[in-house]
């Protein structure tokens, strides 16, 4: 009797063993991708896609490419990055936590200016046009001009047409451009710049117009494996977001697909 009891827990503890082992080695196969704010919505639905072909669980978190890069810097435990501007990567590039070659340009947007769905004055994009009369008492919402890169991108467009100046005392920094859509789509803000899909997400917001690619850098979405992963997922989950499946939900959601298989 006494033997039997013994085999038996001897026979539950390496069934344990097992357990554990297994549980860690699924825990060893998730990915964690870091991703500008603006891919919320389309990279979830890639990433449940990718889950359901792979069995590999995906987590994503969304914030400012700046944020994101800086806390990569820092040593965050990410597997892939996939930035709203290309100097973000080239920043993480030249220290060291990317390799160049391994870098892709996936993605690109457009720039727009949008307001409510009931805005109602006249305003044509172009040099010196009457932005801060349209703004009236309010302000208008964009990422944060100096690091965010939407808001880069839209101040560099606002200096194009001579606006900038005039504007910036009204400007309503937010921390990512997601942030900046609701501002406008709460009505905290009359008018806001933000990218075409952002705009195409969000019912509580109209496009009043486009700003031309030549107002500003171009919008590049590139995407690079973290040099410190070790998470054999990581470029798997590149070549994937690069395939036809991903490309249509990207597209569906209004980027233009730069990178193709």
């Amino acid at each position: 009797m006494l033997r039997r009891t013994v085999l038996g827990l001897l026979a539950a503890a390496i069934m344990g063993v097992a357990g554990s082992g297994a549980a860690l080695a699924d825990e060893a196969k998730a990915l964690t991708v870091f991703a500008a704010a603006s891919l919320k919505g389309s990279l979830d639905k890639a990433a449940q896609l990718y889950e359901s072909e792979s069995g590999v669980k995906v987590a994503i978190s969304f914030a400012a490419s700046s944020a994101l890069a800086k806390q990569i810097e820092a040593g965050a435990p990410a597997d892939v990055f996939l930035s709203a501007d290309l100097k973000w990567m080239s920043y993480l590039v030249d220290k060291g936590a990317v390799k160049k070659e391994q870098v892709i340009k996936l993605l690109g947007n457009r720039l727009v200016l949008v307001g409510a769905p009931d805005f109602s004055k006249p305003l044509a994009i172009g040099k010196d046009f009457p932005l801060v009369e349209a703004l009236g008492d309010g302000r208008i919402a964009m990422g944060e001009p100096k690091s965010v890169p939407a808001g880069k991108y839209g101040r560099e467009a606002l200096e194009y047409y001579g606006v900038w100046k005039a504007v910036k005392p009204k400007v309503a920094s937010a921390d990512n451009v997601r942030a900046a859509l609701q501002l406008v789509a709460r009505g905290e803000a009359p008018l806001g710049i933000v990218y075409e899909t952002d705009a195409k997400a969000e019912a509580g917001v109209k496009v009043i117009g486009i700003f031309p690619e030549e107002s500003h850098a171009p919008i590049i979405y590139p995407i690079a494996p973290i040099a410190a992963s070790t998470n054999v997922s990581a470029q798997d989950f590149l070549s994937f977001l690069n395939g036809s499946e991903a490309q249509a939900i990207f597209k569906q959601a209004g980027f233009t697909v730069l990178a193709g298989s």
